[in-house]
């Protein structure tokens, strides 16, 4: 079965497909996350996290600038 990416939108404490998939991409990693594992998001950004270091990594990143 071949793997589809999927558009969000991420909201506060949900998020909204806007076309159907079943993976997106961490935003720093680039690892895929599917749908029913994706916990960490910036909705500012509309970035999605593998994990809490990778959203804590751009967290710093944004401390930076």
């Amino acid at each position: 079965m071949t793997k589809k990416l999927a558009k969000l939108k991420y909201l506060p404490n949900n998020f909204q497909i806007i076309q159907n998939g079943d993976y997106v991409e961490c935003a720093v990693s680039g690892k895929r996350i599917d749908i029913e594992n994706l916990n960490y998001w910036n909705v500012e950004l509309q970035e999605a996290y593998f994990s809490y270091k990778e959203a804590f990594q751009k967290k710093e990143q944004l401390d930076k600038k």
